[in-house]
């Protein structure tokens, strides 16, 4: 069965699709990644996004049509994957955009989600049954719908010697610890908290636009950490709230840079140093995370995916923020970085498409396992339902992942 995953991120600068066929094997669910893309988000559909997006506000009617054109680019990235590939398609998963999750402030508890990209779109223009609407059952059955890329790392990457963290480093960083030699179960997932998201916003604002992001770190490695205005960024109650939780653009976005901005000023801090700093603030939540939350005070190994990967600056801090625990890339295990998101949702589809639990309770916080999202049909539902049928008895307890 061929699933074409599909994930933008909160930067809202790109799609990322790829192209998994299963084969399930004796419970053990093999993945073959046939091919990755990435397709930029039309700009004009990345504005309104971002206009929307907290700290922007946005009326039912702006969102109601940004739902649609966030559907249509979806469809034309998910046209083109499938056409580039040459090969069928049964499924796409579409994670969608996200453009709220509602968080209780008191509590920590997530009461709401939306996503937009409308899967009536995909289908209807791809002709492919799609799956999409991953977080809200989650969010429903207690959880914060997220990470949901948990399953995917539990399934992967648990060791029988080895307490390893899963951490994705994108707009928002969040990790998976898998304890060692302990099952699925035992493993538990938070949102560390700010990935690239401040970095990129800095990066903006302080070129006046010419930059949207610091391209291997380079703005960072010419600058000087300002440990006073880094204590006060470690300081923030996220932190040291206990997981689950999760965070997002909606405390961590550009009001909350502007504010890091003004108080760099404050300090005559040069660009450069606000640069290290908040490159610095990235690895040290990841790695005070790990000494916080874990039974033994850290990890053995980190396995890393995301675009926090392409930055050495960042690399090297974490590195030396976590000295008993060597880093390695998701490239190690047949995941490219870039894909692995994509490849995730993926397997949330073809979970759902089973009957079978696309979340791990223990990561996100919900009451059950349970499948997530929802199928609209496209031309060939009913064959893909026959097909899934014969299957949905089967118990898979590992995810392998093979070469192409």
């Amino acid at each position: 069965m061929n699933v074409l995953g599909m994930m933008s991120g909160t930067s809202v600068d790109g799609i990322d699709a790829a192209l998994v066929q299963f084969t399930e094997v004796s419970g053990v669910l093999e993945m073959t990644l046939l091919a990755a893309s990435r397709h930029a988000m039309p700009p004009a559909v990345r504005a309104e996004a971002l206009a929307v997006i907290p700290p922007g506000e946005g009326s039912t009617r702006r969102v109601c049509a940004l739902d649609f054109a966030v559907g249509e680019a979806f469809a034309a990235a998910a046209q083109s994957a499938i056409a580039a590939a040459g090969v069928p398609v049964d499924l796409i998963a579409s994670h969608g955009q996200t453009v709220y999750h509602l968080v209780d402030e008191a509590t920590g508890r997530v009461e709401a989600t939306l996503q937009v990209g409308q899967p009536a779109v995909i289908a209807e223009r791809t002709g492919v049954t799609t799956a999409a609407d991953f977080r809200p059952r989650d969010v429903a059955a207690g959880g914060q719908g997220a990470p949901l890329v948990s399953l995917f790392d539990v399934l992967l990457f648990r060791d029988p010697a080895l307490t390893r963290a899963a951490q994705n480093i994108g707009g928002i960083g969040n990790c998976t610890i898998m304890p060692a030699g302990r099952g699925p179960e035992a493993a538990f997932a938070f949102d560390t908290g700010p990935g690239n998201s401040l970095m990129d916003h800095a990066a903006a604002k302080l070129s006046g636009g010419a930059m949207q992001y610091d391209e291997g770190g380079a703005w960072a490695a010419r600058g000087r950490v300002d440990e006073t205005l880094l204590g006060e960024l470690l300081a923030h109650p996220y932190y040291a709230a206990p997981p689950p939780k999760t965070t997002g653009k909606e405390l961590f976005g550009p009001a909350y840079v502007d504010e890091v901005i003004a108080r760099a000023r404050a300090l005559g801090l040069a660009d450069a140093d606000l640069m290290a700093t908040l490159t610095l603030l990235t690895a040290r939540t990841i790695a005070d995370a790990y000494a916080r939350f874990t039974e033994t005070g850290g990890v053995d190994e980190v396995i890393i995916g995301g675009g926090g990967l392409q930055n050495p600056t960042l690399m090297r801090m974490l590195a030396e923020a976590l000295p008993g625990a060597p880093l390695r890339s998701t490239d190690d295990f047949g995941v490219p970085a870039q894909s692995k998101e994509a490849m995730a949702f993926a397997l949330m589809g073809y979970q759902l498409a089973h009957g079978r639990p696309g979340n791990a309770p223990g990561c996100t916080g919900a009451r059950r396992a349970l499948p997530l999202g929802a199928l609209t049909p496209g031309a060939n539902f009913r064959a893909l339902m026959t097909d899934c049928l014969a299957r949905a008895g089967n118990v898979i307890e590992r995810v392998r992942v093979k070469p192409a």
